[in-house]
């Protein structure tokens, strides 16, 4: 059953008001709450039983698949390791993200390592949101680790957003692109306080015609730190691009370090960086509106990280 608790944390990280429609995977505290599986979206329990193997059967379209981890047990720190299969031909939104509810001075936790391996000229939509809540003290920590492997052809957009409330994040991202496929990741991270985020990426253009574009959109408020790292690494003709932009405020600060590595005389790389403050003029206009100085600030970052 889902107590008040966990219907904030599934609607906020995954946009549940009830338990889904349709294949899902719903782990609280560490255990499983609840499964469900379709005639073309199978999730059964690994061998080691430390987390999930989704199977999605070739051809199957317009399909979803709700897997979100919910926590709210003092002292506890999660690790789950999950493995997608996309079967060629495909076409699936899988909908993850974990939420926390802390109401104590002891810490929580959870470690999210997803594997995803994309057939033939299929598709993939992930979209991941993390938050925490509660008035404990406990320090909150998410660490999510994302490995994507697409063959030929294969397309995968991937949304992860980090919308408050985490003390503490370390998150990897690793790709490894086929013959024309496509990858494309928009994160979005916002801190405050005395957070920390450290974001580490690593995409790797294998095949030839392989595309790739990483968007990072970051908000440092408080004494928050961010701290963000991006490896294009192009083997054959290709083209990749990564773009950075961040928002400084208070005493925030932001380190962000975009990498090209050009393997093949063919490959096509870029990059774009930006850090900066909000606008006076930008604030000045929406406060002409009527807006209060808060109201404007929070409708300007909220814009940003859209």
């Amino acid at each position: 059953m889902l107590d008040a608790i966990d219907r904030a944390l599934l609607k906020t990280v995954a946009e549940l008001e009830e338990l889904p429609k349709g294949a899902y995977n719903i782990r609280k505290n560490g255990k499983l709450l609840g499964r469900h599986v379709s005639a073309n979206i199978n999730i059964e329990t690994n061998e080691e039983e430390t987390g999930i193997i989704v199977k999605i059967k070739p051809g199957t379209k317009n399909e979803s698949v709700h897997i979100p981890v919910i926590l709210s047990q003092a002292g506890l720190y999660d690790v789950v390791q999950n493995a997608f299969i996309i079967g060629d031909d495909a076409e699936v939104t899988i909908v993850a993200g974990c939420g926390i509810h802390c109401g104590s001075p002891e810490p929580e936790g959870h470690a999210g390592i997803h594997e995803f391996k994309v057939g033939k000229n299929a598709k993939v939509t992930y979209v991941e949101k993390h938050y925490a809540s509660g008035e404990g003290t406990g320090r909150r920590t998410l660490n999510p680790t994302t490995r994507v492997f697409l063959a030929e052809g294969a397309h995968a957009e991937m949304e992860l957003t980090q919308i408050g409330g985490v003390d503490e994040t370390s998150r990897i991202n690793e790709a490894v692109l086929g013959p024309g496929s496509l990858l494309l990741i928009t994160e979005r991270v916002l801190t405050d306080g005395e957070q920390t985020a450290v974001s580490t990426n690593t995409i790797v253009l294998k095949g030839a015609g392989s595309r790739a574009n990483m968007i990072s959109r970051s908000v440092m408020k408080g004494n928050s730190k961010q701290i963000f790292y991006a490896t294009i690494d192009a083997q054959n003709q290709c083209y990749g691009h990564i773009e950075c932009d961040a928002i400084i405020m208070d005493n925030g600060t932001n380190e962000t370090m975009p990498s090209l590595k050009a393997g093949h005389p063919d490959a096509e790389l870029t990059h774009e960086a930006s850090i900066g403050k909000i606008a006076n003029d930008q604030l000045t206009k929406l406060m002409s509106l009527g807006l209060t100085y808060d109201e404007a600030v929070n409708r300007i970052i909220q814009g940003f990280l859209k």
